[in-house]
């Protein structure tokens, strides 16, 4: 990549000077001069430049690597104390409509300890071949250990795409192996096609808070590497008719390259379900009023079996913890029932959550924003209207 100044068509007018922001120009004999050891390539020149077209930044597009021998799709298996997470189903069932798309096959990558019969299930799910890397310091997750055995994974076997869950986990890693492998990587996608004709990946993601949806591609580097929101995508179906091979491979319980060690490992205890599985989901946000109140919030979810959420204003109060946070900067979730208790509607809370089949906002602000999205609405005072409902539900069960 680099940036070029036309000096026939340069009239020294300094814009691009002061639209600069690393005091990389200088007009020296009614022309712009760029220092290349202070430019970034932010385009802000260019974009300045635009009436004269004097500034522009050409870049490389060949690549450094052989794409065509980078084929198939592969996806990262995430499993927590042997139980494989929901969202890595979700990725073998896109997975497995890629591979069909591109005429390649699936394979399926799963890091842990004694899941033999755990991997040999995942052809079941829709993976060709699973590889199975077993090892007691793979029980739990830890980032070097994942990313060292990942990395080697893709430089051996070559996959054009590579897919994982937009997980605490997935988001941990997932960039430092895209970083090694010198791949691009689209985060949190809720949408994944394949252009057949160039063989690439069209991963799509909310943008600006939601308000807009991107499309990005890869063209000139592998595999291309794409991270996915949970519930956003089917889970791929059994199917015991399906056969596949499993390769597995054992790695030392003294990993050298980790800098660091679990010291414990500390659960959240809670008598409600996990958010981002849950079907029904009551959340409780400012409105709420203090960490006390949302034992109504509890009740009603408890009595729905659904799951405890909230917005970031209550995580931020401490009236509960992070991992109840719905949003941006929380979870993506997708119930069937989404009742927004005291929550107003912040854009990031609402991109988080606006996928939900059915919601029902309570709040006693009739301008709240989170109305302009709820399929039902009730204006009211949460303290009055929470208890009727739990009551109202308990009733009739």
């Amino acid at each position: 990549m680099g940036i070029k100044v036309n000096l026939e068509k340069c009239i020294g007018c300094s814009i691009c000077v002061r639209s600069c922001g690393t005091n990389a120009i200088q007009i020296i004999d009614k022309k712009a001069i760029i220092d290349l050891s202070k430019c970034t390539m932010c385009g802000s020149c260019v974009e300045a430049c635009k009436k004269y077209q004097a500034i522009s930044i050409e870049k490389d597009t060949s690549s450094t690597i052989d794409i065509t021998q980078y084929k198939n799709i592969a996806v990262f298996i995430e499993q927590r104390e042997g139980v494989i997470n929901g969202v890595s189903y979700e990725m073998l069932g896109e997975g497995r409509k890629l591979a069909d798309q591109l005429g390649e096959k699936l394979y399926a990558i799963l890091p842990g300890h004694n899941m033999q019969k755990t991997a040999e299930e995942l052809v079941k799910y829709g993976a060709d071949k699973v590889f199975y890397i077993d090892g007691e310091t793979l029980s739990n997750f830890q980032d070097d250990t994942y990313c060292k055995i990942i990395t080697d994974f893709i430089n051996k076997e070559k996959p054009a795409v590579f897919l994982a869950g937009a997980t605490a986990i997935g988001r941990s890693f997932i960039p430092k192996v895209a970083a090694r492998v010198y791949a691009g990587l689209v985060a949190d996608c809720t949408k994944l096609d394949i252009d057949t004709d160039k063989r690439l990946l069209l991963g799509t993601r909310p943008a600006f808070g939601g308000n807009l949806m991107a499309t990005i591609v890869c063209p000139h580097h592998r595999p291309q590497m794409a991270t996915v929101r949970h519930k956003v995508m089917k889970a791929a179906v059994r199917d015991d008719k399906r056969a596949g091979e499993v390769i597995e491979t054992k790695i030392p319980n003294v990993v050298s390259f980790e800098r660091t060690k679990i010291v414990d490992i500390v659960k959240d205890i809670e008598t409600t379900v996990n958010i981002a599985e849950a079907d029904i989901i009551v959340s409780g946000g400012r409105g709420i009023g203090n960490a006390e109140n949302f034992k109504i919030i509890r009740e009603l979810a408890e009595v729905l079996g659904g799951a405890v959420g909230a917005s970031r204003a209550a995580v931020d109060n401490g009236w509960i913890p992070y991992s109840h946070q719905v949003g941006q900067t929380g979870k993506t979730v997708c119930p069937k029932l989404y009742v927004a208790c005291g929550i107003s509607g912040s854009v990031q809370h609402m991109a988080g959550m606006q996928s939900s089949d059915f919601i029902i906002a309570i709040n006693k602000d009739p301008n709240a924003d989170v109305f302009q999205i709820a399929n039902l609405g009730i204006v009211g005072d949460l303290n009055e209207v929470i208890p009727a409902l739990t009551k109202a539900f308990k009733e009739n069960r």
